[in-house]
């Protein structure tokens, strides 16, 4: 190996062993460590298998060490920053994560693929109740894991302030996306994630005597103009598209949507409107996903 690829993997974290992370995060004494590392010669076997068969460290432990080891952001379980409906953040080596992450491949081949104008994507749904804001907020987690700078917007101009992605995200108070369309805000009211690197929500902000109205204004158009130069992917919560009109404004103006539904709940008939009338409005229907929580 020549010196300046020894200098430079020396600077990454990368080049650190999980021994070294764990002690230095506080997880694991030197000493035990060491005993480790002489239970690993002995029998010959990775570091973290020998750990474990030394009852000095659990899988959990493992799984955060090799975490930090290729610069994959999740947050332990113990962290409250954020709802545990994040599951992507706090059970990222899930079932439901690896579908989340199938999901993403999926969306990266038929939408994210590199198209100046393929950026924004809305996440619509028939009813209420079918987990559409629980996908768009745990596809922006994997997103930004696997480091697309993502941006979600909550677009339900209908919910209470607190709650929505503002819960999910535990935001702060100030200005949202309704600020921005009546012109008292910019795309700075958008809040950055902790734990979470490259991933920033735009909350929905007061709930506007006007969402339709304020939806269909050119400012949300040069929003997301706006965003697109700022941003790798960025996802729209939308309100229940059976109720309102205010979905299919905002698929029009992405220009794409992802319709969910949910087994047990959705009833066919309505998936099916709905998906013909996203169509006939010109909004180019990526696909669906069957949330079967």
């Amino acid at each position: 190996m020549n010196a300046s690829l020894s200098t430079s993997l020396a600077a990454t974290g990368n080049a650190r062993s999980i021994g070294d992370i764990l002690v230095a995060n506080g997880r694991l004494t030197p000493e035990d460590a060491k005993r480790i590392l002489e239970r690993q010669k002995q029998d010959q076997v990775p570091f973290g298998e020998a750990a474990i068969a030394l009852h000095v460290l659990t899988k959990a432990d493992i799984d955060y060490a090799l975490s930090k080891q290729f610069d994959y952001a999740y947050l332990p379980e113990a962290d409250s920053s954020l709802s545990q409906d994040l599951v992507a953040a706090y059970k990222p080596f899930s079932k439901v994560s690896e579908n989340l992450r199938a999901v993403r491949s999926q969306l990266m081949l038929r939408w994210f693929n590199g198209e100046p104008m393929h950026k924004v994507l809305a996440v619509v749904s028939p009813g209420k109740g079918e987990g559409r804001s629980f996908i768009t907020a745990n596809l922006a987690v994997v997103f930004a894991q696997q480091g697309q700078r993502t941006l979600l917007i909550d677009g339900d101009l209908r919910a209470k302030p607190d709650a929505g992605q503002h819960a999910m995200f535990k935001l702060g108070r100030g200005a949202g996306l309704s600020g921005i369309l009546a012109d008292r805000a910019s795309l700075e009211a958008a809040q950055l994630v902790p734990g979470m690197p490259g991933l920033a929500v735009l909350p929905a902000g007061a709930v506007p005597p006007n969402p339709q109205e304020l939806l269909g204004r050119a400012s949300f158009g040069q929003l997301l103009m706006t965003a697109v130069h700022e941003f790798d992917v960025i996802l729209i919560d939308t309100p229940s598209g059976g109720d309102y009109a205010d979905a299919e404004i905002i698929a029009a103006r992405a220009g794409a949507a992802l319709l969910v539904t949910r087994k047990n709940r959705s009833l066919v008939p309505n998936a099916a409107q709905m998906a013909r009338r996203l169509q006939d409005g010109g909004v180019h229907l990526v696909g669906s996903v069957l949330n079967d929580a």
